[in-house]
């Protein structure tokens, strides 16, 4: 399906709209305005709008509200298509006014969350608004608020809305040469705690246990089950402790980010992780986390889709490409219960995650074809 030229300079209006209110996942007001924002528009043009609230994190901090998008008129039992979005970003409140100003330079148009994937939320929701009476199969959308700190609340509403399709689409940013993702990692988070014994550092070193020498033991011994030939990485991205350069440290954390290709793998780096022990046995020393994403591998059903996909870009006179990546994403949860899923469908841009984030003005028109042809083929 063509977009006009009205259609694209309308699209890029309102994602200047959307991205104009700045949603880090961790300002659920402002993820809020936005899916406010997106729920009115969806009532205005005849979707219904299913809201679940009063989410929060593994720790009790409250988070923004998921929604789901569909059609009242295709209500029914059969299996149909899911599109899968998120609303919130990485980028804190300010970066729109200070860092990251929404800007054109040639084909490149920049903001936070642009790519990541406010384009691609719009992508998706302009073509449920449009297709949602012509397709064959019936659509819902499920855009969620916290997929950028690995979708603690809407995990269980994702695989609930996954269960009931034969298709999983996920709008996150499509690849510079226009890529599509047809498989990810797996992705573990962990959180280290060490608790020492606090001293002098100079009259009362030997009595002092150090808590910032315990995390670096634990650092090392992580970094070293890193093995690029298996696929597995761990990094170890947040450290913190201590109180002053003259005590030794009472407390000392780190927050440790695992990679995985698939399922079995990450059972046993999982293992491996928790398993961990303290090295000196005076200091108290926790490790916790899990596996958060499972790992997306390329079936067979997947790889029908890419040849779908591919067709229709042949016909529009593109080439498509598609790729397996160590970035998660929602996409991960659908495709490890077996559903059909194809990733990185939005608009194609860089730079996620940080203050050169940008999409592809030209490549609006190309992904609004790939989408809603789709929509009408599946």
């Amino acid at each position: 399906m063509k977009m006009s030229s009205e259609d694209l300079s309308s699209f890029l209006a309102e994602l200047k709209e959307w991205v104009s209110i700045e949603t880090p996942t961790t300002s659920p007001d402002k993820v809020n305005e936005l899916g406010r924002l997106i729920m009115s528009s969806a009532r205005d043009v005849g979707l219904a709008v299913e809201i679940h609230s009063d989410n929060m994190d593994t720790r009790g901090v409250p988070l923004g509200d998921h929604f789901v998008l569909f059609d009242p008129e295709r209500m029914s039992n059969e299996k149909g298509i899911l599109l899968l979005s998120h609303i919130d970003t990485v980028h804190p409140i300010g970066t729109l006014a200070h860092n990251l100003p929404w800007k054109q330079e040639g084909d490149r148009l920049y903001g936070p969350g642009i790519a990541d994937m406010k384009a691609g939320v719009l992508l998706a929701f302009r073509a449920l608004a449009r297709l949602s009476r012509q397709s064959p199969l019936p659509i819902r959308m499920l855009v969620v608020s916290d997929e950028e700190i690995g979708s603690p609340s809407s995990r269980q509403l994702i695989e609930e809305e996954a269960s009931k399709a034969r298709y999983v689409l996920v709008t996150e940013p499509g690849r510079p040469g226009n890529g599509i993702v047809s498989g990810r990692k797996g992705v573990g988070r962990y959180f280290l705690s060490c608790h020492g014994r606090p001293a002098h550092s100079g009259r009362a070193h030997a009595e002092g246990r150090s808590a910032i020498r315990e995390l670096a033991h634990q650092i090392l011994a992580l970094e070293a089950m890193t093995d690029e030939s298996r696929g597995i990485t761990v990094n170890v991205g947040l450290i913190s402790g201590g109180t002053g350069a003259n005590v030794v440290a009472e407390h000392a954390s780190a927050v440790v980010d695992l990679r995985v290709p698939d399922a079995a793998t990450g059972t046993e780096m999982n293992e491996r992780i928790l398993g961990l022990k303290a090295v000196d046995p005076d200091v108290g020393f926790v490790v916790e986390g899990e596996i958060n994403r499972p790992g997306y591998v390329k079936s067979a059903g997947i790889a029908a889709l890419v040849e779908k996909a591919q067709a229709i870009s042949i016909a529009d006179g593109q080439t498509l490409f598609d790729l397996s990546t160590g970035g998660g994403s929602d996409g991960n949860f659908s495709a490890a219960m077996g559903v059909p899923t194809l990733d990185a469908l939005g608009i194609v841009g860089d730079g996620a995650h940080t203050l050169q984030e940008y999409i592809e003005i030209s490549s609006i028109p190309m992904r609004w074809n790939l989408l809603t042809e789709l929509l009408l083929q599946l």
